[in-house]
């Protein structure tokens, strides 16, 4: 029985696979005819598009095949223009050329022909000469030189005044081209130059303090003198003490030290003695400034701090009312400029002119002139020979040995005896300007005179109702004529008078 079972599941097991295989026969064939129809269908709507595309590219092509035929058509055109064109300028390039070659061919003629009359003439020139030779029995060199002989015996004089305009002229321009130079260099500087007088009085606030600094039997006094190496001279001159002393840097000292025991109060030895060393740091302080912003300012590096330092002393001294130190400055500045114009080594010159017064930094310490203290100093600090000798001849002490010391004493001259630098030449200016404008005054007629430009021109106005148009013209004559017998003056100056009417109405 199980085997009959197992038989029976078996067969229909079998019928069961067979039914559907040709079942599933059945479902593929149906869908595969389902696939194809889609297929066919796909395949002619994409003939559609394909012809669609085929239409549309056919049609693009032929508009862009007429709008290359038009541009081909075009640029036909115009080639055809640009090849007529370049052929008419070929033509006529041709025709310049064979008239230029034909041109040509003329000059070469007229060449030979010249250099054949030049021939010929020279030919002809030195028969003549031979003639003249043969004539007058004389060489051509012997004939020049009898010629040249009578031109000059006939023509002396002429040829002296000649000489002498000549050499007139370049002399002018000489010195014309040496102004420049000097004023340039003038011009080129920028050291701002102010009378400095070392201030030697202190102002008190009270008449009180003059006790005090003078203290019990003159201890204070004492004691701040011995100090200080100076004169405290307490007169009678009110709410002042005056300090004397001919070193300026002790007197600078002294008066630091007199402001600061002023300012605290406490005026005894043992203040004193403080105050005083006190004053003494800070200046030499700024004698170490003033010499290093001396150096930079000038532009000369390199130099021994040492030196820096002697030459800040100078800050304190004066020449005359001038300041050493600005004046140094000064000179270096125009030496510099001078030199440059004048094709010398600036940096020599420049440093020079700085260090040229550096004896006046010690002089009252030391015998002897500055000249030969600065040049000892110097020496001592390593400065070259070139630097010595530019700046000892600047007096006139010692030879000129090169052109920088000439620039270094030009511009030492141009620094301190230039109108109001120095004090002596400042009263010596206004004096000038005094003389010019008195000489101006006396004349009939003058109503005010200005004398302007460093005394170099004096304007004076007139009365219009005494002096016409051409008594002015002889009044500036005769003022210049008076000028130039009476006073002393280089260069020239310029002598301007005014003759003015000026007439006021009021309409009311």
């Amino acid at each position: 029985m199980d085997i009959i079972s197992f038989i029976i599941i078996l067969l229909a097991l079998g019928l069961g696979i067979v039914v559907g295989y040709y079942i599933r026969q059945n479902l593929a064939k149906k869908r595969a005819g389902t696939l194809e129809a889609k297929l066919q269908k796909r395949v002619i709507d994409v003939k559609e598009e394909t012809s669609n595309l085929v239409k549309n590219a056919e049609k693009k092509s032929s508009e862009l095949l007429e709008r290359t035929q038009k541009d081909i058509d075009e640029r036909r055109k115009e080639f055809v223009k640009a090849q007529e064109l370049l052929l008419g300028r070929e033509k006529l390039l041709n025709d310049r050329i064979v008239s230029f070659e034909t041109k040509e061919k003329d000059l070469q003629d007229k060449v030979e022909k010249l250099r054949i009359l030049k021939e010929n003439l020279e030919q002809l020139r030195l028969e003549a000469e031979g003639k003249l030779e043969k004539v007058a029995s004389l060489s051509r060199e012997d004939a020049k030189k009898e010629l040249l002989a009578l031109v000059e015996v006939e023509n002396e004089k002429e040829i002296l005044d000649r000489m002498k305009r000549l050499e007139e002229g370049n002399q002018d321009k000489l010195q014309l081209r040496a102004r420049e130079i000097v004023a340039l260099a003038i011009q080129k500087c920028a050291v701002p130059q102010t009378q400095e007088l070392t201030t030697t009085s202190v102002i008190l606030a009270n008449e009180d303090l003059k006790g005090r600094i003078i203290g019990k039997e003159g201890r204070n006094i004492r004691t701040f003198e011995k100090l200080t190496g100076v004169e405290l001279i307490v007169d009678e001159t009110p709410d002042s003490v005056v300090i004397s002393c001919f070193n300026p840097i002790r007197r600078q000292i002294a008066k630091v030290a007199l402001d600061k025991l002023i300012a605290d109060g406490r005026i005894q030895p043992a203040k004193i003695e403080e105050k005083v060393e006190e004053a003494k740091a800070e200046i030499s302080v700024k004698i170490k400034e003033a010499g290093d912003k001396a150096t930079y300012d000038a532009g000369v590096i390199g130099l021994n701090e040492k030196l820096v330092q002697i030459l800040g002393r100078l800050y304190y001294r004066t020449s005359y009312g001038q300041n050493v130190l600005s004046h140094s400055m000064e000179v270096a500045l125009i030496s510099e400029a001078i030199a440059a114009e004048l094709g010398a080594n600036t940096q020599i010159a420049k440093r020079a002119g700085l260090l040229h017064d550096i004896g006046k930094a010690i002089d009252q310490q030391i015998q002897g002139s500055h000249i030969e203290i600065g040049i000892k100093i110097l020496e001592k600090f390593g400065e070259s020979e070139a630097i010595i000798k530019a700046m000892r001849a600047h007096h006139g002490d010692y030879p000129v040995e090169s052109l920088e010391a000439t620039i270094v004493t030009v511009a030492d001259a141009i620094s301190s005896s230039r109108p109001g630098a120095r004090k002596d030449s400042m009263e010596n200016y206004l004096q000038r300007l005094k003389d010019l404008e008195d000489i101006a005054n006396k004349f009939e007629g003058v109503e005010k005179t200005y004398a302007i430009q460093a005394g170099r021109e004096i304007r004076v106005f007139v009365k219009s109702d005494r002096v016409d148009d051409l008594g002015a013209v002889r009044m500036a004559k005769a003022i210049a004529g008076e000028i130039e017998e009476e006073l002393k003056y280089p260069g020239e100056i310029k002598v301007v008078v005014i003759r003015e009417n000026r007439v006021i109405e009021y309409a009311r």
